[in-house]
């Protein structure tokens, strides 16, 4: 095979020979300071796709032999290939088993047998990226392994590179040292922001289709679409259009949506939709302003300013304060997906399986950013940390090691909203400052907040409040929680609705009497809750809090 071994062949420009040295760096004269270099212009923020087209680009230039791109998007990564190939000045090939390779000298019939694909890139004397479509069901075989072994020698000597294009990474134990895996990743906001430009663009010229092209807008959009594949986007911004001929912002909601798809296919992440606003939140205006002021940080106006991306909260308190329905209102707030972790699922009875699940939820949560994810009732979850070498094998505590190390690490925009009731039964490890932004603690509703959440439910049972004693039933209502108030208006609708007539103050009254409250049942540990909440977490309500009846 001509030069295809020759150690002695001119590396391309921005190639390094593999026996090549770097050049020593030189000193400052001495006795002489050496030079500070001026500031000059900022340098412009690569995407990710230009971050892994140099990762890729260093990789085939340092000689790897195999490089195995993981990447659903074939045609994004061959441009980015396409790119690579043209500026080393080397021969670009793709191959598949249903067509062989394209441009390559076999015949196709031939060309579909992987083995004799290999074969003809050992002999191949071209400066070459030989790119392997799907390649990963036959890594099964131990006769192609066997072929891969045979020719990376080959390769290390030549200016040859063979990539391995797949959805689904597959590294046999023989090839686990010759193997560079990268990861092509999705498109990043601003990559999404150039794609909607062009879509906006190209549609609003048509007669009868109305766009909005306001920055905010464009900002918004792009972060709603973060986790979908480039053509996915794009099939989305077009199914929003058909609809009805618009876009604008009243579309965020069925842009986001979209997104349940990815969640549904993950198996251990649960999406909800935004149905639930802060108008459905009765009180917690402290919490209710926090989420507000934090909500405008996910931009890139706040990156821009320097404010970090927020982390997350946890929320404790008496169980029907609205914790839950909080995390709700947050995604409706401020129009992000809402993801819920069912922790059941993540264990299993397999070794490892639950560490791998767990991994899972997170990658897919990080993927679908900037999103919301709650961990409802947390400290059920991670209870059995201290006891998990005796009763699981440690499975439990490497679950939440690993869990606690992301909710630390992690970069991506996914705010984490965790909730728990028993506070005892919470690690001590996630009360750390660092882990989330803020601790609130939700109390029983106060006088004022009890008429509030009487008016919520009344007017989502389409009744006008006013037509109600709204005073007297918060009185009267006096050491319940939001939920224990939705029921008593539940239950006067039941009472009434047989007598075929209107509900009514005394219809609630009743049902109000009926209530024996959890502050009554489990008084003490209400008690309890309240005096250690009230020196070690953020109050979700301004003001002092009423006394238990």
């Amino acid at each position: 095979m001509a030069g295809a071994g020759d150690s002695r062949e001119k590396a391309a420009p921005g190639e390094v020979p593999r026996a090549s040295t770097s050049s020593a760096r030189s000193e400052p004269a001495e006795g002489r300071k050496p030079e500070v270099p001026s500031a000059g212009p900022a340098t412009p923020r690569l995407t990710r796709t230009e971050q892994t087209e140099r990762e890729i680009s260093l990789v085939v230039r340092a000689r790897c032999p195999i490089v195995y791109v993981v990447t659903w998007e074939e045609e994004r990564a061959a441009r980015v290939l396409t790119r690579i190939a043209e500026r080393l000045s080397k021969t670009l090939y793709f191959w598949s088993c249903s067509q062989g390779f394209e441009g390559g000298k076999l015949r196709v019939s031939e060309a579909e047998n992987p083995l004799l694909a290999l074969a003809y890139v050992a002999e191949s004397p071209e400066r070459a990226i030989f790119v392997f479509r799907d390649l990963h069901p036959f890594l099964k075989d131990f006769h192609v392994v066997r072929k891969l072994r045979d020719i990376v020698s080959e390769l290390r000597r030549s200016f040859k590179t063979v990539v391995i294009l797949s959805p689904e990474l597959v590294v046999p134990m023989e090839l686990d040292k010759d193997i560079t895996v990268v990861d092509f990743p999705l498109p990043d906001v601003g990559e999404l922001k150039t794609l909607l430009r062009e879509f906006l663009k190209r549609v609003g010229e048509r007669p009868g289709v109305e766009v909005s092209l306001s920055e905010e807008l464009i900002e918004r959009v792009a972060q709603s679409v973060t986790g979908l594949a480039m053509n996915e986007a794009e099939s989305v911004f077009a199914k929003v259009l058909v609809r009805d001929r618009r876009f604008s912002e009243e579309d965020l909601p069925t842009i986001i949506a979209e997104k349940k798809q990815i969640v549904r296919k993950s198996g251990i992440l649960e999406y909800y939709d935004l149905a639930e606003t802060m108008a459905d939140v009765g009180g917690l205006e402290g919490l209710k302003e926090w989420l507000g002021v934090r909500g405008l940080a996910f931009s890139e106006k706040a990156r821009a300013y320097g404010l970090p991306l927020p982390k997350g909260l946890l929320l404790m308190g008496v169980q029907g304060c609205g914790k839950s329905l909080t995390a709700k209102a947050a995604a409706g707030l401020w129009k992000l997906p809402l993801l819920r972790l069912d922790v059941g699922r993540i264990f299993s009875m397999y070794a490892g399986e639950s560490e791998r699940n767990v991994r899972a939820a997170i990658a897919t949560a990080s993927t679908l950013s900037p999103c919301i994810l709650w961990v409802d009732e947390v400290e059920k979850s991670f209870s059995g940390t201290l006891s998990s070498n005796l009763l699981d094998a440690g499975v439990t505590q490497r679950v939440f090691a690993t869990f606690i190390t992301w909710l630390q690490e992690k970069t991506e925009p996914v705010f984490v909203i965790a909730t728990a009731n028993r506070i005892e039964d919470l690690p001590v490890e996630l009360l750390r400052r660092g882990r989330f932004d803020e601790i609130f603690f939700l109390d029983l509703p106060r006088q004022e907040e009890r008429e509030e959440i009487f008016r919520i439910h009344i007017r989502k049972r389409r009744r006008d409040p006013q037509r109600f004693d709204i005073p007297t039933l918060a009185r009267e209502s006096r050491g319940m929680s939001g939920a224990e108030i939705e029921q008593a208006v539940v239950s006067a609708l039941y009472r009434a609705f047989p007598e075929d007539r209107e509900m009514t103050t005394e219809d609630i009254l009743a049902s109000l009497a009926e209530i024996v409250p959890l502050s009554h049942l489990a008084r003490e540990q209400v008690d309890w809750l309240r005096r250690w909440a009230r020196e070690r977490a953020r109050p979700a309500s301004p003001g002092e809090p009423e006394e238990l009846p």
